[in-house]
């Protein structure tokens, strides 16, 4: 499932975390919060970032 999770802090430092995206669809996904919320400080990217929607598959189908 894919979601975007919001946390804004008592100080008004905001983060905005993609799940369940992959490669640059989060960015795409994401843009208009980031756009919404000010200028980004730091960027942290995961390996779904990285994956193809095939290596995900393939992932998902293989059992452990």
């Amino acid at each position: 499932m894919k979601t975007i999770e919001i946390t804004i802090a008592a100080d008004g430092n905001s983060r905005v975390e993609t799940k369940g995206f992959t490669g640059t669809s989060c960015r795409d996904a994401s843009r208009f919060l980031e756009a919404s919320l000010g200028a980004t400080k730091t960027e942290k990217l995961t390996d779904g970032f990285y994956a193809t929607n095939s290596q995900i598959q393939q992932e998902t189908e293989s059992p452990n």
